[in-house]
């Protein structure tokens, strides 16, 4: 039997998952939380073969908290889940040694198939990310400009994001007006808005 943990914040997504995950013969839910705040602790308790983890979780996103889980719990293999089939975020999720990586809308026999493929140590990637992640390549952005374009995404002002950041405005305003020229975006706008859909961000 492959004992599992499952990670989601929305009440009814969580539900529904919980319900087809217990139709597998070979798959049991041992617990389930809805938030990233308690889920390593929970992980802790349970020794749950697989933790099944929504990326996006309120609190501590999924990606750092499977992240901890790799280095304290090395025993528990690791799914996340998306909605959005971005490659940046596939590469950072790869990058945190998550074992498996598939999109929420992925037939229910393809969650249960990848959860006993991490289970039996597996690696496991939704084919459509792993294309797309292949044809978007690396990110352009050094990671000071992208620091920068985070902050501005939160609608944190030049003036704020120099105090964040202990820099000039008018280094602040270097960098987005490269980060702009280097995503072939408009304006910082339409920067934001292809480095966020990139998964850079």
């Amino acid at each position: 039997m492959i004992r599992v943990l499952l990670a989601e914040d929305m009440h009814m997504v969580r539900g529904a998952l919980v319900a087809l995950l217990e139709l597998e013969p070979d798959i049991e839910v041992v617990a389930e939380v809805e938030s990233g705040e308690h889920l390593v602790e929970l992980v802790r308790e349970q020794q749950p073969d697989v933790a099944v983890i929504d990326i996006d979780l309120p609190v501590l996103d999924g990606l750092t908290a499977a992240a901890t889980i790799r280095s304290d719990l090395p025993g528990v293999h690791t799914l996340m889940l998306t909605s959005l089939a971005r490659p940046g975020t596939l590469r950072r999720a790869l990058a945190a040694g998550v074992d498996g990586f598939i999109l929420k809308d992925a037939p229910p026999a393809k969650l249960a198939a990848a959860i006993r493929d991490v289970a039996a140590g597996k690696r496991v990637v939704d084919s459509q990310m792993a294309l797309a992640a292949w044809d978007r390549g690396e990110c352009p952005l050094t990671e000071r400009e992208l620091e920068v374009l985070r902050l501005a995404a939160k609608g944190t002002d030049v003036p704020d994001i120099a105090r964040t950041l202990s820099l000039s405005a008018g280094t602040v305003r270097n960098y987005l007006t490269t980060s702009v020229a280097k995503l072939d975006a408009r304006n910082r706008v339409d920067a934001i808005r292809i480095a966020s859909d990139a998964g850079w961000l």
